[in-house]
């Protein structure tokens, strides 16, 4: 099944840059699993991104600074009904989405027709433990959804 999860990401992938999508940054949502949070970390970065202490533990903090650099919105979403809801909201016009590819694939399809970059987590620890992505994809899909860089 993850190999058909991949395929699904890569076509939608291409075919939201093949649909030249593009949003103000203020239109833009970078949605982050749970999972990229420091497993011994404290802090309640799910009810409020502001908790994040950016000790440089996990990833948070790095695409918390990513965000706030090209004027997006972010948010940490528990599971992915979460997510969706918060993809739906009307102000939201396209979504950066971090999170392994089983939730990718139903997260693009539920968010449809909003224009979905979807970016794989890495998982060194196994699934959903204390996951990692790779900034500069996450950078570049904020670059390709609003044309900066």
């Amino acid at each position: 099944m993850q190999l058909i999860d991949q395929a699904v990401i890569g076509l939608n992938n291409l075919t939201v840059k093949g649909r030249r999508a593009r949003v103000k940054p203020e239109e833009l949502l970078i949605l982050l699993p749970t999972c990229l949070q420091a497993a011994s970390c404290e802090q309640n970065v799910i009810g409020d991104l502001a908790h994040c202490l950016r000790c440089g533990r996990c990833r948070i903090g790095p695409l918390l600074e990513l965000a706030e650099r090209y004027g997006v919105k972010v948010a940490v979403a528990k599971g992915g009904r979460l997510a969706v809801n918060r993809a739906k909201a009307p102000e939201v016009k396209a979504i950066v989405a971090v999170a392994c590819e089983k939730e990718l694939r139903t997260g693009i399809f539920a968010c449809l027709p909003k224009p979905v970059l979807a970016v794989t987590n890495e998982r060194p620890n196994g699934p959903c433990c204390e996951t990692d992505v790779d900034i500069d994809a996450v950078e570049q899909a904020i670059q390709w959804l609003t044309r900066t860089s």
